[in-house]
């Protein structure tokens, strides 16, 4: 990723760090729309990014039922999540024991990789809220049983000591 568009988007999560009232009752809106984003992305790979960013699944009055402010969050964590996907990837497939990437339903997929995207590079979220959040979306979005497995899956990501739990920042990032 060239250094233009990583500085373009840490503007872009600063301005949400700062509006950070308004945006509390949006995000699980935005992390939706997210799921959904990254969703048609893994049932249609040659989707582009843009085309993704334009949220073509939704019709005008789903439209209208969501603020710029939720679509400008749901396109950071699409756009964030598709720059950092091989090592979202990678890191989710090394929680995985006895199973593949490529067994896991594209919903409950989607919400692994937008949770982990923002456990691996939104510093600010509570790692908390991010496990809280992802069973949210599991229950609403994905099977009965999904969001035990989710949690177990990111449980394991933070218990590795990956994160630390006193500054909740990213251990291997440096």
């Amino acid at each position: 990723m060239n250094s233009l568009m990583l500085s373009a988007r840490k503007q872009t999560y600063e301005y949400f760090c700062k509006t950070r009232y308004v945006m509390k009752k949006n995000r699980h809106g935005s992390r939706i729309l997210a799921v959904q984003g990254l969703y048609m992305f893994s049932q249609h790979p040659s989707c582009t990014r843009e085309h993704l960013l334009q949220f073509p699944w939704l019709n005008d009055s789903e439209r209208e039922g969501h603020s710029q402010t939720t679509f400008d969050y749901a396109s950071l964590l699409i756009q964030g999540t598709l720059d950092e996907l091989e090592e979202i990837d990678r890191t989710i497939s090394s929680l995985l024991i006895n199973w593949d990437i490529s067994r896991l339903s594209a919903a409950d997929l989607a919400i692994l990789r937008i949770s982990m995207y923002a456990l691996k590079f939104q510093k600010d979220i509570s790692f908390k809220i991010v496990i809280h959040e992802a069973i949210l979306l599991c229950q609403e979005l994905s099977g009965p049983k999904a969001y035990s497995f989710i949690n177990g899956i990111l449980d394991a990501y933070v218990k590795q000591g990956i994160i630390d739990h006193d500054t909740l920042e990213d251990k291997t990032r440096s």
